[in-house]
């Protein structure tokens, strides 16, 4: 079973992505009593014409949800228009640790959407009994699947085709990998020139920020949540995907107790083995930098 904290607009989107996909049973959970129950009832309606062959349930309890085969954590305040990730720590922090602090099964697997994303899978980590290993944030993925649209919008060619890798943190400073971008295996040089590839690029790491913008107040949930069901997805069907996902680091890159996105083998167990991409010199400076970053922003919280 899956079970989702949180029945706003990314847990729901979440739960509707991962039953249309027919991976697992889902329960979703929300502090607002009736929410999740409204919100599955009115999804589960729509199964005789989607033809759903899994579930979805609401519950108040949130002992229903914490202790499911894997737990998707999407519960905290969104981001507003202006306001930048880490703002969202003082908010979100105790939310984080009061859920990490509630799973007892040794065998859960958690998924962090809430943001700010590395800081809060740090944070969930340093609280929580489970290994590293059984705990994957968003991060990269979410930012290479953008990165993936706007390559294959700009070359109008179908999106299955394109590959591109993000590793870091998610944010300005996240790390697009030119060298693991590619059309059909092809690299991206034979297709756009530097300039654009750096217009891509830039309009990446502004895509956050940009949907909030636009929208006025809503932060992005559709791509959070397309991108929540994939990795659920993966670690559920065992599939051995090999994706860009923040996690705790233990050495990689000399970085260690503090998550970034790098990219992992992905299984039921959660993360199989981590998988160093080759940097320069300039991006390992910038990894480095993020990591002190993150843990002088839990210090500093940890202080006042």
């Amino acid at each position: 079973m899956i079970g989702i904290i949180g029945s706003g607009n990314v847990g729901a989107n979440t739960a509707f992505f991962l039953v249309e996909k027919g991976v697992d049973h889902v329960t979703l959970y929300d502090i607002q009593k009736g929410i999740a129950h409204g919100k599955a009832l009115d999804m589960m309606e729509a199964a005789p014409i989607r033809g759903y062959r899994t579930t979805i349930q609401g519950t108040d309890n949130p002992d229903d949800v914490v202790n499911s085969d894997i737990v998707i954590l999407t519960a905290g305040s969104p981001r507003k228009s202006g306001m930048k990730r880490d703002a969202l720590y003082h908010e979100n922090r105790k939310i984080v640790e009061g859920y990490a602090q509630r799973i007892t099964n040794p065998d859960t697997k958690v998924i962090i959407v809430t943001e700010p994303l590395d800081v809060m899978t740090t944070v969930f980590a340093e609280k929580s009994i489970l290994p590293s290993s059984q705990i994957l944030g968003l991060g990269g993925l979410l930012d290479a699947t953008r990165l993936r649209f706007l390559i294959a919008h700009e070359l109008k060619v179908s999106m299955e085709n394109v590959a591109a890798q993000v590793v870091g943190r998610h944010t300005r400073d996240m790390i697009l990998l030119k060298d693991y971008c590619c059309v059909s295996g092809m690299s991206i040089d034979n297709f756009l020139s530097e300039e654009k590839i750096n217009e891509l690029f830039e309009q990446t790491r502004n895509a956050g920020a940009l949907i909030v913008e636009m929208a006025g107040r809503a932060s992005a949930y559709y791509g959070p949540s397309a991108v929540a069901a994939e990795l659920a997805e993966a670690i559920s069907l065992d599939m051995g995907r090999v994706l860009s996902v923040s996690q705790v680091l233990n050495g990689q890159f000399g970085i260690g107790n503090v998550a970034l996105s790098l990219p992992a083998l992905i299984g039921r167990t959660g993360i199989k083995q981590v998988v160093e991409p080759s940097l320069t010199k300039d991006e390992i400076k910038t990894l480095k930098r993020s990591a002190r970053l993150i843990t002088q922003i839990i210090e500093e919280a940890g202080h006042a």
